[in-house]
């Protein structure tokens, strides 16, 4: 049946039942327009969701809790360097193969102080100086304004970058060092944090040296948190929910974060860089203590949240409706809501698209992951994938309209040929991002129709 150009017949394809199609068919070929039926599941997407702390998805048994993309590990500097210069990298190469095979990437953290000291014993025996604190001569803290220290610290952190920096393993990292767990603060010790020239010359020891692998700065870093925001930084905020766990008249939610973003100039930063939150105790703690739900979630969406560790407890059962919906806005949530391209191509000739994409999510993917059409021969089984070259970390929350071109290759048969569609591992070239759509196939590609090459 013909039509005259221009014209748009819609039907239900029988290649993809799950799709519907508007089909353009004249003598001079024409047009076709995919408009993809939209699903409403969970879909575990890399950089964006729950993650878990110091476990995997396979230690979570059967407790509540959604299945997780991130994991988080927090390293001390003796753990890592127990002997000057001998760096621990298959403890940390062991949990990135765990990661691995729970489908998870890892974010990691160098801490240097707790309680006890956990700075290397050789250090201190290289001359570098702390002090003990509250009274109790095992409560010890570096000098991190210390030459021996800062010399030391920065040839870690080097080192862990130059084997570790751009790891396809690898989600995040944390700026930590200073202070308690690396979460710059000394609070509990009566000690002093280092002046601002010693916390910028810390911070870029991880910024001169992790140039492809996000990095995320603590909210609670001051002026660290303006020098690290200034230089692409994401930030990170643990205490996500407490409404007045430590005091009746102070509270995290609603007397400091929003405060530290106005300060710092950072509430804009996560249109490059993730936003990170761990829980004030955890989602249990927050019924327990009959604090509202629905504030924290919209407030943590409103900061654009891409990760959330709630510890690896379990989510209270009253919840779990609420927290799996509010799991699906995290990071990105990406929606084809149309294609349109040619029904017919020749070898080497142009192919024309158009694409209306839909962000659902409260923030981009911060790793470009290629966007991608594969030709698949319906009779041999041979395909031919073609990249964009679109980078899809400029698509923010809302929509996103494209009109591009791609060639098609030269070598392509004529015949007639499965459409598919896919956000591509930038290291492996295979399908990674799922899409909040049906179509999906077998292979990880989305097809969605069908185009001839003559």
């Amino acid at each position: 049946m013909q039509h005259a150009p221009g014209c748009f017949t819609k039907f239900f394809s029988p290649l993809m039942p799950f799709v519907l199609a508007a089909l353009l068919s004249c003598s001079g070929g024409g047009n076709v327009a995919v408009e993809p039926v939209e699903t409403n599941e969970t879909l575990l997407n890399p950089g964006r969701g729950f993650a878990t702390t110091h476990m995997f998805n396979d230690g979570l048994g059967d407790r509540l809790h959604p299945k997780c993309t991130l994991v988080q590990f927090r390293w001390y500097w003796d753990q890592l360097e127990p002997e000057e210069g001998r760096v621990n990298f298959g403890m940390v190469d062991s949990v990135l193969e765990m990661a691995r095979a729970n489908g998870q990437k890892l974010n990691f953290r160098v801490m240097c102080q707790n309680g006890e000291m956990k700075v290397p014993q050789w250090l201190r025996d290289a001359g570098a100086r702390g002090e003990p604190y509250l009274n109790d001569k095992n409560n010890w803290q570096p000098h991190y304004d210390d030459p021996v220290f800062l010399e030391k610290h920065g040839r870690l952190i080097k080192a862990l970058a130059q084997r570790y920096d751009g790891h396809p393993d690898i989600d995040h990292v944390d700026i930590g060092t200073v202070g308690r767990w690396g979460e710059w603060h000394t609070s509990g010790t009566g000690m002093e944090m280092p002046p601002d020239e010693v916390r910028f010359r810390i911070i870029d020891m991880y910024l001169e040296n992790f140039k492809k692998t996000p990095l995320i700065m603590l909210i609670g870093g001051g002026s660290g948190l303006a020098y690290a925001i200034k230089n692409g930084t994401g930030w990170r905020a643990d205490c996500l929910g407490d409404m007045g766990g430590f005091n009746d008249h102070w509270n995290h939610m609603q007397d400091f974060y929003q405060q530290a973003l106005d300060e710092a100039g950072a509430s804009e930063a996560w249109k490059h860089a993730p936003v990170v939150f761990e829980t004030c105790w955890t989602m249990q703690f927050w019924y327990d203590k009959g604090w509202d739900l629905d504030y924290i979630l919209s407030e943590a969406l409103r900061w654009h949240v891409s990760v959330l560790n709630n510890g690896s407890e379990a989510i209270p059962r009253e919840w779990w409706l609420k927290v799996t919906e509010f799991e699906k806005k995290m990071g990105y949530r990406f929606v084809l809501k149309r294609l349109v391209h040619p029904s017919r191509v020749r070898p080497g000739g142009t192919f024309l698209y158009e694409m209306e994409w839909e962000n659902q999510g409260v923030a981009p993917c911060y790793l470009n992951h290629p966007l991608a059409f594969k030709f698949s021969h319906t009779e041999s089984g041979k395909s031919w994938v073609v990249e964009t070259g679109l980078d899809i970390t400029s698509w923010l929350p809302g929509p996103v309209a494209i009109q591009e071109r791609i060639t098609v290759p030269e070598d392509i048969p004529p015949g007639e040929y499965e459409l598919g569609v896919a956000m591509l591992d930038p290291n492996t070239r295979e399908p990674k991002i799922k899409f909040a759509i049906k179509g999906l196939a077998g292979d990880g590609w989305y097809r969605l129709s069908r185009v001839k090459v003559r």
